[in-house]
């Protein structure tokens, strides 16, 4: 079987993807989620004119001369409006945020005015309409402010409650079972036997599906048992998982099972074998209403995999139209051999040089096991295949990790 170019098992990946059904969820549970729907504002902010700072609300024809005398007939703090109407020579003590008297259309100040008893000495003459909001300034009644596929932050939920939503209406976010296969792993914190090795691809997989969005299902470990595995994967059928990542297991040795048993599950295989490095033995299928990923077993090709393949699966559920992380260019900080057919995703570090340029300068070592270099990683540097030899300097496209 040949090697699919990544650009094209992207593309049949996410060709058949739709955006999962929205719910509503609470201002407190929404931080992160995705808008699903417009936000039509319920009312006008502010909904009257209002004052902005601490002061006096005045007619600003009574002062405009210089020197004049205001007689204060009340008070109007936030919450509690002035009820009357401000005549010629008076004036209404104002706080904050509280409405503008009837009448009144300047605020002087508390620092501008010199009070004494029920009077007011005018030190410095406002500009008429001064520190007023206008009824609206912020927005309008039926005004659409927040538009999906918008991920909601602190800014915009804010945002929200003073549009009047107790809660809003998001995508589900798509749940993610994850199933690491292989009888040498052993979990975090386990002691390992003599040939076994602790298990590392679910946790950041896990990490990765959460930082977009999603909702990682951790099915545990399998091991190299086509019963033992075929249950794992029947219980992410029955946790109704919309992705099921499965890490390990999907090369061609004799004891890689992974595919074998999603087939006589009845998977629908989309593509296998991926001409890049790291990650050649990515798989991709369907399962009913399931899509299936099926990572390498290698940790940096799982996780690159997963940067490529499962985070625009998972965006694109959420609405996103792509969701693939957008390449930036930067400028080479070592020489690179020529490439071959496999596209290169080339861990590297990344600075920025005095003349603001990014610069990403690749490991010497690039070995699909060593997590210590993708953890120190800035970017990967995307080679295309058969790409000539780069020296130094060079101009390259680069993955911002």
């Amino acid at each position: 079987m040949s090697l699919m170019p990544v650009a094209e098992a992207l593309e049949k990946l996410l060709s058949d993807v739709d955006t999962l059904e929205s719910e509503f969820a609470t201002l407190e549970q929404a931080n992160g989620r995705t808008l699903a729907e417009n936000l039509v504002s319920k009312r006008t902010q502010p909904p009257f004119a209002a004052s902005a700072m601490d002061g006096y609300a005045i007619r600003h024809e009574d002062v405009a001369d210089g020197g004049a005398v205001l007689e204060v007939i009340g008070e109007a703090p936030a919450g509690h409006g002035y009820s009357g109407k401000v005549e010629q020579g008076q004036t209404v003590r104002i706080f904050t945020g509280a409405p503008l008297p009837d009448g009144a259309d300047t605020i002087l100040i508390q620092e501008n005015a010199q009070r004494q008893d029920d009077r007011i000495s005018v030190l410095e003459i406002p500009q008429q309409g001064a520190y007023v909001r206008p009824a609206g300034l912020d927005f309008q009644k039926d005004q659409v402010l927040l538009e999906p596929p918008l991920k909601l932050t602190y800014r915009h939920l804010a945002l929200a409650a003073a549009m009047n939503y107790p809660e809003v209406p998001v995508v589900r976010r798509p749940s993610v079972a994850i199933l690491a296969t292989g009888d040498e792993l052993v979990r975090p914190g386990t002691e390992p036997g003599p040939d076994q090795i602790i298990a590392s691809n679910h946790a950041g997989i896990a990490g990765l599906v959460e930082d977009c969005g999603g909702l990682p299902l951790d099915l545990g470990i399998s091991p190299d048992d086509p019963v033992e595995l075929a249950h794992h994967v029947r219980r992410a059928i029955t946790d109704r998982a919309d992705i099921l990542v499965t890490l390990g297991g999907a090369s061609v040795g004799d004891h890689d099972l992974v595919q074998d048993v999603l087939g006589q599950e009845g998977m629908d295989l989309a593509f296998w074998r991926i001409a890049m490095r790291p990650g050649k033995p990515l798989m991709a299928g369907r399962l009913g209403t399931t899509r299936v990923l099926g990572l390498p077993g290698n940790p940096v090709s799982s996780l690159v995999c997963g940067l490529l393949f499962l985070k625009p699966l998972i965006h694109r559920m959420l609405g996103s139209a792509s969701g693939a992380t957008a390449p930036r260019q930067a400028v080479l900080g070592d020489d690179l051999p020529e490439n071959d057919r496999r596209q290169d995703y080339v861990r590297s570090t990344l600075h920025e040089d005095a003349d603001g340029r990014l610069v990403a300068t690749p490991f010497s070592k690039q070995d699909s096991s060593m997590l210590a270099l993708l953890a120190r990683s800035g970017a990967l540097i995307v080679r295309p295949p058969h790409a000539p030899a780069l020296k130094a300097g060079s101009s390259v496209d680069v993955l911002v990790l």
